[in-house]
């Protein structure tokens, strides 16, 4: 599997399990419906590993555009060539994965009257509207989940006298990465719903707009723009920070 797809596999995946997990318990009719942030938060954190487990192997698994753009700053064995080519395949993954979500919960999507749910199934919004502080909390959530995952060092074992004789975790090693993003969303994904990863916002909130949804409203556009450049912002601060104490 080349890298490509394993980025586009990944991060369809993580669409399809994250924003399922929030159309389960935001739509009418569904066996999950109520409010339930330990569930969302939990379901988000289990759809980073299967993502993860999906796609490490033959991509590093970065399933965000941040995570791209920051390991491009800070690896030297990671080019901007080949950032542009994982987000490309992270936006497509991010289509693919919120498509199929409505496929699945389109009999609940017909019977929700509250148009705003319809969307948060798709996309992030702050409860408190503040442009500046929303910028800053998608930053700061990006700068740990990327400060974070650039310093995780998978623990191996060694035989002495033995060829290949490397052990690490295996599939087991995406654990602390949906361990991490489920507690950014824990701790810090109140004010804003914890987009921290442009691709999971901004493709589901164009999917919101060309699918065939009833009754639905529009994308609130005019916030889009945050959960891209803050978490943009957030994973380039997280990426000088890192070169800062380990110099490429």
């Amino acid at each position: 599997m080349t890298p490509f797809v394993a980025e586009l596999l990944g991060t369809m995946i993580l669409l399809l399990l994250g924003n399922g997990v929030v159309a389960n318990v935001l739509l009418k009719s569904s066996k999950g419906h109520g409010p339930d942030w330990l569930l969302i938060s939990a379901g988000w954190g289990m759809a980073v590993f299967a993502g993860v487990m999906v796609s490490a192997e033959a991509s590093g698994a970065h399933l965000n555009p941040a995570v791209s753009i920051a390991t491009a700053i800070a690896s030297a064995d990671f080019s901007w060539g080949e950032a542009a080519q994982y987000i490309l395949a992270q936006l497509i993954g991010a289509s693919l994965g919120t498509s199929l979500v409505w496929l699945a919960y389109r009999l609940q999507y017909e019977v929700t009257e509250d148009r705003d749910a319809k969307l948060g199934t798709f996309c992030t919004a702050p409860e408190i509207r503040g442009t500046v502080s929303n910028l800053l909390t998608e930053a700061i959530g990006t700068f740990v989940l990327v400060f974070v995952a650039l310093s995780m060092a998978s623990p191996e074992l060694t035989a002495d006298g033995l060829t290949n004789g490397k052990m690490g975790l295996g599939a087991i090693g995406a654990l602390p990465v949906g361990l991490l993003v489920f507690g950014i969303g824990m701790s810090l994904g109140g004010p804003t719903g914890y987009a921290i990863n442009p691709a999971r916002d901004l493709m589901p909130r164009i999917m919101h707009s060309i699918l065939p949804i009833s009754d639905k409203r529009d994308g609130d556009w005019s916030y889009s723009w945050i959960p891209v450049a803050g978490p943009i912002a957030g994973g380039v601060i997280a990426a000088l920070l890192y070169i800062g104490i380990h110099p490429v």
